[in-house]
Formats: C-alpha cells, structure tokens, sequence
C-alpha cells in the first residue's frame, strides 16, 4: 500500500475503461449506435468511480489502512473525467453544439436535468481538488466537497429515468449508494473491536 508504484500502478488500472473504449472505437466494435454506446459506456463509469470514491473512507475504517485516503483524490477525478467524457460525447456528437436545443432538453427532459445538474456540480469539486485549495478553502473545503453525496443521488436518478425497461442496473448502483452512505454515518462504528482479555 505504500509502495512508491501504487499510484501509478491504480492510474493505469483507471484508465483501462477508457483504453477499451478506444480501442472498441477503431476496430468498429461499438454496436450498431456508436453514439448511444460510448454515452452509456462513459457515464456508467463515471457513476462507478463515484461510488469507489464513496467506499475509501468506509473501507479506510473497516481495515484501518489509512494509506487508502491517498487514493481518494484520484478516483475523484477519475470519475470526473469519464463524466466530461459523457457530457463531451451527448454535447458534440449527440447534439452537435445545437445550444438551443440543448437548453431545450435540459428544461423539458428530466433526466437530463437532473444529469447535468450532477456534472455542473462536480465542477468545483474538481476545481479544487488540490492541496492549495484546500489549504486556502479551509473548512470550506469539506462543506464543498460533501456535494459528492448529492451528486451521486442525482446521477442515480439519471440513470434510473434514461433506462426504459431494464432498471436492474441502476438499481443496484442505488443500493449500494444506500450502503455506502449508511457505512459513512458518523455515529456508525467500523473496524475491528478490541479482543477482551479475561483474567
């Protein structure tokens, strides 16, 4: 966990969604609508490093690895990345910079707002990821970056009103949104209970 070559090592891991969908791209593999495909394929990701986001501080807890804190900020900004990649791919190749349409479907179609909601609000937690904002934020900072909790919930909820049949997979991102943040309740107690000596 400390070695000099896990933070890389989890950076290439990272960016393994983003090679496939690459390489999907130029052998022609990305189903017979490309467009629908890579906007599924960027935003299921950015939900899923939003919830491993979510689960360092449970896990933290539980194993008592406080070294897993260091990833954190990463798989933040991860999933900020595969959520730029998702709005990128409905604003260009979707809409085409159709602004006005784009304002349209924001207004009219709930899962997009709700959708571009969550994207507007991870904005600044990207923004101020780093050690100097924090410093210079204060305790700000922390009240800032508790957005990450509303965020979730609202991508959930986009995901959950764009699927038309199969809710299963959204579903299940819910429930564990629901775990992690039961796991992260303040007055929850994790981790390993001290072995009682008899005498």
């Amino acid at each position: 966990m400390n070695s000099r070559w896990s933070k890389p090592v989890l950076f290439l891991l990272c960016t393994l969604p983003f090679c496939v969908l690459v390489y999907n791209g130029f052998t022609n593999n990305l189903t017979a609508n490309p467009i629908k495909e890579i906007t599924h394929f960027t935003g299921e990701w950015a939900l899923r490093f939003l919830l491993i986001t979510l689960s360092i501080t449970p896990l933290r807890k539980i194993t008592r690895k406080n070294a897993l804190i260091r990833f954190r900020r990463m798989l933040g900004l991860f999933a900020f990345f595969y959520a730029c990649l998702h709005f990128s791919t409905y604003l260009v190749l979707d809409q085409f910079f159709d602004w006005n349409e784009i304002v349209l479907d924001v207004a009219k179609r709930p899962y997009i707002t709700v959708g571009f909601s969550a994207f507007v609000l991870l904005i600044p937690l990207a923004v101020t990821s780093t050690n100097k904002m924090a410093q210079r934020l204060g305790n700000n900072w922390r009240r800032l970056h508790s957005l990450i909790y509303p965020i979730a919930v609202l991508v959930i909820f986009h995901y959950l009103w764009l699927v038309k049949a199969d809710i299963l997979p959204p579903v299940i991102y819910g429930l564990i949104l629901c775990l992690l943040l039961v796991l992260r309740w303040p007055g929850l107690k994790l981790g390993k209970r001290p072995v009682l000596r008899h005498t």
